[in-house]
């Protein structure tokens, strides 16, 4: 690995393992792997990985003592795929090239990990609710259902090609490398389209007929041909969203009989035969091709660069058909692929997309990082500096920008100063931290459960759905104070060290605080401090374990990893959220004044009182709030803008709460329902209790 750059990258690589040791996560080994997991998930190679690192000794049924280890792993249920990882860590500087037997080593580790599993692993670990304990009882009950296995091995250093068993208890099994050289190519410098060359020839055992259409001028090349949908299939196994870099589009599912994509799965599953007939295709671009005369005329053998800029649905929609209804054999697509030659491939893949047809009015959320929402987050962090007017936070819109930028600094020794003092590392945000972030607070934490890239195309669909006036500063400042918030729970939650589901701990909780606090919290003067309080962080301390055992309690005997990623989870846990008590950390005791008083201001402080009318509120249904506002105005009991109010919380309660009452709705609110309970007009039943000790109140 001669490459200054790659030699550069692995040096800042080591330095922020050692950086980041702490005396809640001494080993840097783990360190190294939840670091990379997450940035691999950030680049689209993986989905929903969780570190575990668990080690030890079990006795095969040869009745041999042998060693198992594993350092996380992602497990995939709809495609019933578990990915097992492994990491071979030295914290040195030179990419020392590693042992083919130290490699394979790690290898069969991980695999005696999962034997260990199936024979009954969980009933010998202890204690019996970690991470590792439910990942080995998971393993132990999909075992049968596992479509594949894959073992990735995480490594600091340098390797070789190295030829693994092809299967794992009768299952296909794969074997991936992530060495330093890797890691640089897809994290530091970033992978290109370029990087995506498919062998047709190896995947089909042919290559493909086509008709070349040659160019009018040398803007482009086209070639017309048929590619087995199985094929395609693979690609997209192999290669992912990355195929889609230059339109990205979210899968919409194939689910229901709504489904855009249902008409698709009919005819994949019940007429294959009819898909070239049905189906419009797909259009790519290359960056090149390699075409030559076959058997039966010309033929397309390989393709570099490949990008699919019309047809990412049907792809999508034939990957997961492949996966769950059908083998593919007999589905055909027809393809256009466009080799860009002197024309800008950015504007002839915009004109594509608008020139093609559409077979949908759905909009699709769109994860490239020239959204224009992304752009405006990064304008926004590049020019809102901090309270001392020395430091700004840094929006690493495109993946490794913020490396490249550092890169960029070191040119000059002081413009290397600058940066780090400027923009350290801990204020470095990326789009699946916003996204996290964001969706926790508007209580989502069981789609942050989904992991990065999921929970990412969820929060860009809703961006889609439900539109955000254009980002400001103010908007800034409060997405700011959000992940201060965030991130100093989620260290205090390691601090804790709990055995297990820490990062689900984290979104839960954090999206319990926005639920009992209305959504509303002292933002400007969390950005103003970028810091939490110590009542705060204490606040979340109590908190902490009480919404792990919601979390338990309410999994029963569900797996709880895949439990927490379900809305009836959050449901059940947000039925049971902690109540505030006195007093309040200054984070919820600020006062506000107006609507600029949503963050900050002053008045009245908040009160314990002030946050149980709110969840008092929030336990009334929208059609009885849409009852007391009709009733009461018409009976003369409360005042047309009280019914006005009531109004407005049955469009929140319809909402399922996503707003939330303010402090000053839910006096008014609460005494206008007492009222009409007084009245008789208005069966409660059971809804609120305690309504009687508002009125009184």
């Amino acid at each position: 690995m001669a490459d200054d750059a790659a030699m550069d990258f692995l040096q800042d690589l080591v330095s922020e393992v050692e950086e980041s040791v702490s005396a809640v996560e001494p080993f840097t080994v783990n360190i190294f792997t939840a670091m990379i997991l997450e940035r691999l998930e950030e680049a689209g190679h993986f989905d929903e990985t969780f570190p575990v690192y668990q080690t030890g000794h079990y006795k095969d049924r040869r009745g041999r003592n042998v060693a198992y280890r594993i350092d996380g792993y992602a497990y995939d249920e709809e495609r019933g795929r578990l990915d097992l990882f492994t990491t071979l860590y030295s914290g040195d500087r030179d990419a020392a090239r590693i042992p083919a037997a130290e490699v394979t080593k790690a290898l069969e580790r991980a695999l005696r990990f999962a034997s260990a599993c199936v024979d009954g692993l969980a009933a010998s670990l202890e204690p019996a609710n970690t991470d590792a304990s439910d990942l080995a009882r998971l393993i132990e009950a999909e075992a049968e259902r596992l479509t594949a296995v894959r073992v990735v091995l995480l490594s600091d250093g340098t390797m070789g090609n190295i030829t693994p068993p092809v299967e794992w208890k009768g299952k296909p099994l794969k074997f991936e490398a992530y060495d330093i050289t890797r890691l640089f190519r897809v994290l530091g410098k970033g992978e290109t389209r370029e990087d995506i060359a498919v062998d047709l020839v190896a995947l089909a055992g042919r290559g493909l007929q086509c008709l070349h259409v040659p160019a009018q001028n040398d803007d482009y090349d086209a070639y017309l041909s048929v590619l087995p949908g199985k094929v395609l299939s693979q690609v997209y196994e192999r290669y992912g969203v990355r195929l889609l870099e230059l339109n990205v589009r979210a899968f919409l599912g194939l689910q229901g009989r709504k489904s855009v994509n249902a008409e698709l799965r009919e005819t994949i599953v019940k007429k294959p035969t009819m898909f070239l007939a049905y189906n419009n295709g797909i259009v790519a671009t290359v960056d090149d091709l390699e075409v030559g005369q076959g058997a039966y005329g010309l033929e397309i053998r390989s393709l570099r660069g490949l990008q699919i800029v019309n047809g990412g649905q049907t792809t999508a929609s034939l990957h997961r058909a492949g996966r769950k209804d059908s083998d593919l054999e007999h589905v055909s697509v027809p393809v256009k692929i466009i080799k860009v030659g002197g024309a800008d491939l950015s504007e002839m893949v915009s004109a594509i997309s608008r020139a093609a047809n559409r077979q949908n009015t759905v909009q699709l959320a769109d994860f490239s990082a020239n959204d224009p929402f992304h752009q405006q987050v990064e304008v926004l962090a590049n020019t809102t500096w901090l309270s001392d007017g020395k430091g700004r936070w840094f929006y690493e819109r495109a993946r490794g920008a913020y490396l490249a930028a550092e890169h960029k600094a070191a040119y000059r020794k002081s413009d290397e100063t600058t940066f780090r003092q400027q923009t350290p590392k801990h204020r470095r945000l990326s789009k699946l931290d916003v996204a996290r972030y964001l969706s926790a607070w508007s209580g989502l934490p069981d789609k942050v459960c989904l992991g990065g890239q999921k929970n990412f195309q969820y929060f860009m669909q809703r961006l889609k759905d439900e539109p955000l006036p254009p980002p400001d500063q103010p908007w800034f400042r409060r997405l700011i104070a959000i992940a201060v918030l965030y991130r100093a729970a989620e260290k205090k939650i390691r601090s804790m060290k709990f055995p297990a589901y820490g990062a689900q701990i984290a979104a839960y909780l954090v999206a319990g605080l926005s639920h009992r606090s209305g959504g509303r919290i002292d933002f400007e003067g969390i950005w103003s401090r970028q810091t939490i309080t110590t009542e705060m962080e204490q606040l979340i301390a109590d908190w902490a374990p009480q919404i792990d055992t919601i979390l338990r309690e309410s999994a029963g005997q569900k797996n709880p990893s895949e439990w927490f990623k379900k809305p009836d989870c959050w449901k059940t846990v947000r039925d049971r959220l902690p109540s505030f008590v006195d007093p309040l950390p200054q984070e919820f005791s600020y006062a506000e004044n107006g609507t600029a008083g949503e963050m900050m201001g002053s008045g009245e402080a908040r009160s314990v009182v002030d946050y149980e009318r709110i969840a008092r509120c929030m336990e009334v249904t929208g059609a009885t709030w849409l009852e007391v506002a009709e009733r009461g105005q018409k009976a003369g009991i409360i005042h047309y803008r009280v019914a006005s109010i009531c109004r407005t919380l049955a469009g929140y309660a319809v909402g399922g709460w996503e707003k939330k009452p303010t402090v000053k709705q839910a006096k008014p609110a609460l005494e206008a329902l007492s009222a009409v309970d007084r009245a008789g007009l208005v069966n409660l039943g059971s809804q609120l209790a305690r309504v009687g000790e508002e009125a009184e109140a």
